[in-house]
């Protein structure tokens, strides 16, 4: 009995030994015996590159996928051994696989909204944006509103555009008509009546109300009629001169006219988010970080009534296709803790909820963002402080304590700066946690500020393609030195050992990683033969990561997304490329497939 005892106890010690040395051996030695439970996989990919976003295995050959996630991942044999008589296999003739891309700012329903308005994004000139207004007009009921977005004034010179530019065309219609950035809109005079703005109307605070003597934008913008300073903006009235407002409104200013909008349906919205889900999937975005249709002057409650109106009803239809992690307006954080408490951070594996949001400044090009210095082009103009600084550091507080995750826009140098100090501030009375605090955008650092990025770990959220249009603007702005000393600073953040998560901040900018990526490796916008900074140049395994693993940890969803590895969520991208070596020279390539838990979702 002894020897028989001992012969059984070796014999268990020797197999848990094998096991330990090689896990695949249970697998591959007992995959035919019908007493062992192990799992095999739904279908296998084969013949590809697999770029995993996984530094412990930056690159491979096969996976298997089972019930949506990554069973295994490695050589060719070794996935093999996975395979069952049912398993599929997919050759991918040596086409490159990525993670799927995670969209780390953008404003989702408000672009699936947009894609059914005008327009005007590309415009260069000033006769095809009235062409278009005066199109929509012709087709638009007496008395309806006309809405668009995605002007931008530097494609046609510079000049702001004016309420005299359409008036003669929309006379019937209220029109408002949001810029690229969603700082500014237009309003036309119509659209001005009803919101009661007049030569009389004063600022509303973190916000500006354009005017000038005849009602038109002088070239040199907000420099000839107001300065702004530590957040108060005041008009310079010349004597026996009656300034009228041009219809452009900055910031906070712009609910004046966005209030009188009629809001969309509930059908609407619900359709918006689906379209904006297929332009995302054709895109390689598995994932997106939604900040609402909130912005400065906006109400907060529109990103509650998308939350329950169509990410819930999505949810609970199952029609979701991508996942959604939301942002809601800084104010309301105690009604996301309630939420939480009843529902925690995750409705499910599409829907993620846990940050809050909130404005430090404004924008770049409508001259709003809030720098140390003054705009070149507008001598006594610093920009605008959206929030009040101490209701900002109130309100981080009480959502921090609160565990809640913070994201806080900020653009020009002295905004980032603030922000960094209001976090610093909020660690220090808080105590030290894994937090994960972000600043959106942080596209222009004074001398230093990378490193304050590092040292306090805060989150970067930076949109690369935005450099494509501030290329040629920045030093027109802010003249050339000071630019190309703080703008965009990828590699500086990097090298600080920043948190980089890149994103679109759609439909700002075009819902494209593989055109972010590439712009973050050559830096050149379209006319430039040349790189715009070229020592912030990022290589390609930085700006995947940045859209897939860095993207996840900043988002707290690193441990189910991200990279490509066994127990993840098999969210993957087919690439038409087949050659890694030519992607990272060229930084070109087009999205073939998309999958979601290992369903293809596109095409």
């Amino acid at each position: 009995m002894n020897f028989l005892f001992i012969l059984v106890s070796s014999s268990l010690t020797l197999l848990l030994a094998i096991l330990t040395l090689h896990p695949s051996f249970l697998f591959s030695s007992f995959k035919w015996n019908s007493s062992f439970s192990y799992p095999l996989a739904d279908f296998i990919i084969t013949n590809t590159l697999i770029y995993t976003s996984n530094d412990s295995l930056p690159f491979a050959h096969s996976m298997a996928v089972s019930n949506g996630r990554v069973l295994a991942i490695g050589n060719h044999s070794f996935v093999q051994e996975f395979a069952g008589y049912r398993t599929q296999v997919l050759d991918l003739g040596g086409k490159v696989v990525v993670p799927g891309f995670i969209d780390s700012h953008v404003h989702f329903i408000y672009g699936g909204l947009q894609m059914k308005q005008v327009k005007l994004r590309g415009v260069n000139k000033k006769e095809e944006f009235i062409s278009m207004i005066k199109d929509a007009a012709q087709k638009t009921k007496q008395d309806s509103w006309i809405l668009g977005g995605g002007w931008n004034n530097d494609l046609w010179g510079g000049d702001q555009p004016a309420a005299s530019w359409i008036d003669n065309v929309s006379p019937d219609n209220p029109v408002w008509l949001s810029r690229m950035d969603g700082h500014m809109g237009l309003a036309n005079s119509v659209a001005l009546r009803l919101a009661g703005i007049t030569n009389l109307t004063e600022n509303p605070r973190g916000g500006t109300i354009l005017k000038t003597a005849n009602g038109e934008v002088m070239s040199s913008n907000l420099g000839n009629i107001l300065f702004a300073c530590e957040g108060k903006a005041a008009y310079i009235y010349p004597l026996k001169t009656s300034l009228e407002p041009t219809g452009l409104l900055v910031d906070s200013a712009m609910k004046l006219v966005t209030s009188l909008i009629p809001e969309d349906s509930v059908d609407d919205r619900r359709e918006a988010m689906l379209r904006a889900s297929n332009l995302a999937l054709a895109r390689g975005v598995t994932t997106v970080v939604d900040f609402g249709r909130y912005f400065p002057g906006v109400s907060a409650d529109l990103s509650w009534e998308d939350f329950s109106d169509v990410y819930q009803w999505a949810n609970s239809m199952s029609k979701m296709k991508i996942r959604v992690r939301l942002f809601f307006p800084m104010e309301t954080w105690s009604r996301l803790v309630d939420v939480i408490n009843k529902m925690g951070h995750a409705l499910s594996e599409w829907i993620y909820v846990g940050g809050v949001k909130s404005f430090a400044d404004g924008s770049l090009g409508s001259n709003s963002a809030l720098f140390y210095e003054s705009y070149v082009d507008d001598p006594d103009n610093y920009g605008l402080q959206v929030t009040e600084p101490k209701a900002l550091l109130n309100m981080t507080l009480e959502s921090d304590l609160y565990g809640l995750q913070v994201a806080i826009h900020a653009i020009g140098d002295k905004a980032n700066d603030l922000i960094l100090d209001i976090y610093g501030s909020v660690a220090s009375t808080n105590g030290m946690r894994d937090r994960r605090f972000r600043i959106e955008h942080a596209q222009h650092l004074a001398y230093g500020t990378p490193g304050r990025f590092g040292k306090q770990r805060v989150v970067a959220s930076v949109q690369p393609d935005h450099l494509l249009d501030d290329a040629n603007t920045a030093s027109k702005k802010l003249g050339k030195e000071r630019a190309e000393k703080e703008s965009y600073l990828f590699r500086s953040l990097l090298d600080n050992n920043a948190l980089l998560a890149f994103g679109s901040d759609w439909p700002v900018a075009d819902i494209n990683p593989l055109s972010a990526i590439k712009t973050a490796m050559r830096r050149r916008p379209p006319t430039w033969e040349t790189a715009w900074i070229p020592s912030e140049r990022i290589s390609l395994d930085d700006a995947i990561k940045a859209y897939t693993i860095s993207a996840a940890r900043a988002n707290f969803l690193d441990n189910d997304l991200g990279s490509l590895a066994p127990g993840k969520l098999a969210d993957f991208v087919i690439l038409s490329t087949d050659s890694w070596k030519d992607f990272a020279e060229e930084a070109s390539a087009s999205v073939q497939a998309t999958y979601v838990s290992g369903v293809r979702a596109y095409p």
